[in-house]
Parts: structure tokens; sequence; C-alpha cells
């Protein structure tokens, strides 16, 4: 399942309902429902989570998706800063992740694609589902978190 990552509900269960439609994203870790261990002993664990109107995700977006809310990884895949910002898109009008460091943007509706700066590549997706009022991790993430190495 997932946790909040931060401010004064740190630790507590994610659940849809905790989430605005349109954004902003929440920041979250994973937590084994078994054990009881938040996954939070990495950066590269954690997400952030967002409520988007599910008719204008795409195809491969909502399939990942549990009832419009949708997860990525928080590293920017440029040099693996924080994405820290949920701003209108430098072309267009729609809410964007932004990592303020480099100015990379990625739309979450369309697999979180890059649709501004440098980023090589789109940020990695993790599918999730909703079970028991909580949002869960249904797999894993889909493309390497993390920035591009080798260079």
């Amino acid at each position: 399942m997932l946790v909040f990552s931060e401010g004064q509900r740190a630790g507590e269960v994610l659940k849809p309902e905790d989430l605005k439609a349109g954004g902003p994203p929440v920041r979250a870790w994973p937590k084994d429902p078994k054990t009881s261990v938040v996954r939070k002993g990495s950066r590269l664990n954690e997400i952030l989570v967002v409520k988007l109107d599910p008719a204008e995700l795409d195809e491969d977006t909502r399939a990942r998706a549990a009832d419009g809310v949708v997860a990525y990884s928080v590293i920017c895949v440029h040099t693996g800063c924080p994405i820290t910002a949920w701003v209108k898109a430098a072309s267009g009008d729609k809410d964007v992740f932004k990592c303020v460091c480099h100015n990379s943007e990625y739309d979450p509706r369309q697999s979180a694609q890059v649709v501004f700066g440098p980023a090589p590549r789109r940020l990695p997706a993790l599918p999730l589902a909703a079970e028991n009022g909580a949002l869960t991790v249904a797999a894993a993430f889909v493309g390497k978190v993390g920035a591009q190495t080798g260079r």
C-alpha cells in the first residue's frame, strides 16, 4: 500500500479520497501491508501520486491508474534531482510535474513523457490499484528509476 511520505500525515495510509482531483500531487512511500515496513530506505522508492480525470489519460496511463490516480518516480531521469513542482506546462495549459533544477517537465496524463527540458526519457510509472479503500502497488515500476548513467 502507499503512505504519505511527508507532512502531518507522514506514514498514514494514502486513500484515493485524500487526493484533490487535478492535483497537486502527493509524495508517498510504498509500505508492505504484511510487515508494515515503509520502504523509505532509498529515495528511489519515493513516488508522486496525483488524481486526474480518467478521460484525459492516454490508454497506457489509464491501464496503470486506479480510478484516475497515477503514480510516478519522484526522481528526475535527467540528473536524479527530486521533482518538486506542479506547474502549468511551458507550452499548453495543463499542469505538469517539473524538476526545477534543470526545467524538465513531464505530462502525467501521457505516461509522464517529457514535454519540456533536457530529460532523456519519461518518468518511470508505478501501476496502482485501489483495494479496501487504500491505494496499492499493482506491479513493479515501468522503466528504470533514477538518472541516466554512463554519461
